[in-house]
């Protein structure tokens, strides 16, 4: 299952949101993910990373901090990334607690170019139940259909064990894999915004790994759910992707939070005083993408 990249998505997902639009015409698009009866992960998983190539410690420690977020305590700064996480229990109920698993460290052990069938190799490194498998590919690392296509997939070792792939996108291609802190190739061009950690390629990949989790979670095995066919699949946030706050349109993330500080947008608090920009998700009981601002 594929992530759209971003350079796909601004024709279709975001005419959901027009500003214009009327309530008759918001009722008629009520956008609408159907459950094909088929798996979703409820209660506790680790999720294993593997980083393939180089990345700093202050890289690894964004990516950690925001996977541990997802459970952070109740009383966190609101709002958080785990009250945007919670959105997933109301796919047929129940919850999905992650934290952050075993670690492996892979300096180029492949090479810096990597095939489909690669990714599945390196994923398969762990091979327990209960875990997502999450491989992480550095800025200097192409990967088969990484920009033209897709930003990161997900799918599953033998039909039972979740993985996940996401590519750094910073200087291969921000304006379609870390929008909106860079600005897209075609399209309007507002200007980018500032990225909460100081990082474009790692802060869009946290985008794209929010994206995938969920996916993961509520269309693990290909039965769960999702619009359209089912190798090809809009997902709980694939389908609303680049709405980031409200009236949100295309080229527009919506309306966010700036830090006072340092001019960073941002709609999510997170552990040791992380900010973090996320899309919206779909919310099952209001048929419309949820934003946290």
């Amino acid at each position: 299952m594929d992530s759209k990249s971003l350079l796909m998505v601004f024709c279709g997902v975001l005419l959901l949101l027009k500003p214009s639009m009327g309530a008759e015409e918001e009722a008629e698009q009520k956008l609408v993910l159907r459950y094909h009866n088929g798996v979703l992960l409820k209660g506790r998983f680790s999720v294993n990373i593997l980083w393939y190539g180089s990345f700093t410690p202050t890289q690894r420690s964004i990516i950690v901090d925001f996977i541990n977020s997802l459970s952070f305590p109740a009383g966190a700064a609101q709002p958080s990334v785990a009250s945007w996480w919670q959105t997933t229990e109301k796919y047929k109920g129940g919850s999905t607690t992650l934290a952050v698993g075993k670690q492996i460290d892979d300096q180029y052990s492949l090479g810096k170019r990597l095939s489909k069938n690669q990714l599945h190799s390196l994923a398969s490194r762990f091979k327990y139940s209960s875990e997502i498998n999450l491989v992480l590919t550095a800025k200097d690392v192409a990967v088969d259909g990484f920009c033209s296509s897709r930003c990161g997939t997900h799918n599953a070792i033998a039909k039972t064990i979740p993985f996940i792939w996401v590519g750094n996108s910073e200087t291969q291609c921000p304006g379609q894999c870390a929008f909106p802190f860079h600005q897209p190739p075609y399209g309007p061009q507002t200007p980018p915004l500032i990225a909460p950690n100081g990082d474009v390629g790692v802060d869009g990949m946290i985008i794209n790994i929010a994206t995938l989790l969920a996916g993961t979670v509520t269309n693990p095995f290909h039965g769960g759910y999702y619009q359209g066919p089912p190798t090809l699949p809009l997902e709980a946030v694939s389908a609303c992707t680049g709405i980031y706050g409200s009236g949100a349109y295309p080229g527009y993330p919506g309306k966010v939070l700036v830090d006072r500080a340092t001019g960073a947008s941002y709609n999510a608090n997170g552990s040791n005083g992380r900010k973090f920009l996320l899309p919206a998700m779909w919310d099952p009981s209001t048929f419309q993408c949820k934003t946290l601002v």
